[in-house]
């Protein structure tokens, strides 16, 4: 069994802790549930999986987004988060106390039986949409997230567009580019972020007459699927290895770890979505494991004071940096 070991801890790279900055953004994973099994997917979502949201959970993260107001961000994400209990009230409890909502959709879940009336209902509440669409070229799509995506995520861009997406400076469209998994130790980072993003805008333009804010390059971190894919090619030590390699200090100030707090569906709280992934829960001062209950009761969403870290965290670090949000430096 491959172990990593011989990668540099990545707390001993900083030579001392990740610390927490005070928190603006809140990262809610719904669930599992998904209509698409994309090969990447670090969630591991499908639509076999039936992990999702409780009410009895949601209640409370209704209650953290009305209480807090220095929330300024409530980024859902899943598995499809549109599949999964408590999405509209959660959508709604963050637009009437003023918070910015994103929603991380696949696009396809829109011709989905029961999900039609999306576009409209993100428009109606100024959802901004973070779209899953890792190359502008429909083999590269349909190979990494299944046989027509990208023809579904084109008629759903299309649509977004006729409903005022991307020109309404309220209504924000931004797509997301993941690098194809490598087959052999060739490995690559994302290209540079504002050149790639001219090229898909140009592309989509020309071709479908689809428009589009920014486009996001996130790197593909080693957890979930793209670890076990890793592991059976017998890459995972050495594509660690190379995200170590690219380590960029500069990205530390910026790493989005830092200001949110990621929750899972039965209301544990993590630094970010790929620890919650991993299991590694974020602490308390006293060491003890974070819920949704205990920031409640204290009032308080600052309880934790270092960000917990892991071998994969390299991935965020490497080259111009990553996140939900793109490139960070």
């Amino acid at each position: 069994m491959q172990t990593t070991s011989i990668v540099t801890n990545f707390n001993h790279k900083l030579n001392a802790p990740l610390t927490k900055k005070k928190i603006t953004v809140l990262q809610i994973n719904l669930g599992k549930r998904c209509n698409l099994a994309c090969s990447h997917c670090h969630v591991e979502a499908s639509p076999k999986r039936t992990e999702e949201l409780s009410p009895e959970v949601c209640t409370q993260l209704i209650e953290l987004i009305h209480k807090f107001p220095e929330i300024e961000i409530v980024d859902l994400t899943g598995g499809a988060p549109e599949m999964n209990y408590g999405f509209k009230p959660l959508v709604e409890a963050a637009r009437v106390t003023n918070k910015q909502v994103i929603v991380r959709s696949n696009l396809t879940i829109y011709f989905v039986d029961g999900f039609g009336y999306l576009p409209e209902y993100f428009a109606q509440n100024q959802v901004r949409i973070v779209a899953s669409l890792p190359c502008y070229l429909a083999d590269n799509v349909d190979k990494m997230r299944g046989a027509g995506v990208f023809d579904d995520s084109i008629k759903a861009l299309q649509l977004l567009n006729k409903l005022g997406y991307s020109q309404d400076p309220n209504l924000i469209l931004d797509l997301v580019y993941n690098p194809q998994l490598p087959t052999d130790e060739k490995f690559a980072l994302s290209p540079e972020q504002n050149n790639l993003e001219q090229n898909y805008k140009s592309f989509l333009k020309d071709k479908f007459n689809i428009k589009f804010n920014n486009l996001f390059t996130i790197t593909n971190l080693p957890v979930g699927r793209t670890k076990m894919y890793l592991e059976r090619k017998k890459l995972y030590i050495p594509y660690l290895q190379f995200l170590k390699s690219h380590f960029n200090a500069s990205t530390i100030e910026h790493l989005m770890c830092r200001n949110e707090l990621s929750i899972d569906y039965l209301g544990n709280v993590y630094d970010c979505d790929f620890n919650q992934m991993m299991n590694l829960p974020a602490k308390n001062a006293n060491g003890e494991n974070l819920t949704v209950t205990q920031l409640l009761a204290a009032s308080s969403l600052d309880l934790v004071s270092e960000v917990q870290t892991a071998p994969y965290c390299y991935g965020c670090t490497a080259g111009s940096g990553s996140s939900c949000g793109g490139a960070l430096i």
